[in-house]
């Protein structure tokens, strides 16, 4: 299986970093072949101008995000690493998802109809969070809830990447050795098993 990985985590030295190492190693255990998009290395603009707006409405994108549009084409799988911060990913991953799946690429709309459906039909996603939180804290002010409504349903779901998982590894802040040791051997596992 070829798979996509877009990671965003500005230090290349963190926690993120070591899963997705240890991810990718489970990857290639498997024999599956995969690329990653580190947004922050790449220096990713995610802010959508009106130069993407007025490219959108001519059903045109540009060279730089008909790139990686290309890349989500030929994957059959793609995974998303990346902290919570502030309840949300990253801006320049949230940026990256306003710029890259675009109408006509991603979803399409009939305005007329008033209906909308996803193009990524072919497509398994699979999202891997850390929190500094404690699990119990985030099931009791609902932010897991919320956070994979928004992200599995309202945005992968609903470009029509049917089969999406998610996995947040929590509270890696004041974790111990064991627990890390544990949550990146559960990364291995995901990337073996995707």
């Amino acid at each position: 299986m070829k798979v996509l990985i877009v990671y965003a985590h500005p230090n290349p030295q963190s926690f993120n970093h070591a899963i997705l190492e240890s991810f990718t190693k489970g990857l290639t255990e498997a024999k599956h072949t995969y690329e990653v998009i580190d947004l922050y290395a790449i220096k990713f603009n995610p802010v959508l101008s009106i130069e993407d707006l007025v490219k959108r409405s001519e059903g045109k994108v540009s060279d730089e995000l008909k790139g990686h549009q290309e890349k989500i084409s030929q994957a059959q799988g793609i995974v998303f690493i990346y902290p919570i911060w502030w309840y949300d990913p990253p801006a320049i991953l949230k940026g990256w998802i306003d710029r890259v799946f675009s109408v006509g690429f991603a979803y399409m709309i009939d305005i007329k109809e008033g209906k909308a459906w996803g193009l990524l039909k072919n497509q398994k996603a699979l999202i891997i969070n850390t929190a500094g939180g404690m699990e119990e804290d985030a099931k009791l002010t609902g932010s897991t809830d919320a956070l994979k409504k928004i992200e599995d349903d309202l945005i992968f779901r609903f470009c029509g990447i049917n089969d999406v998982q998610h996995v947040i590894f929590y509270n890696v802040i004041l974790v111990d050795d064991a627990t890390r040791k544990g949550y990146l051997e559960d990364a291995r596992n995901l990337g073996k098993t995707f």
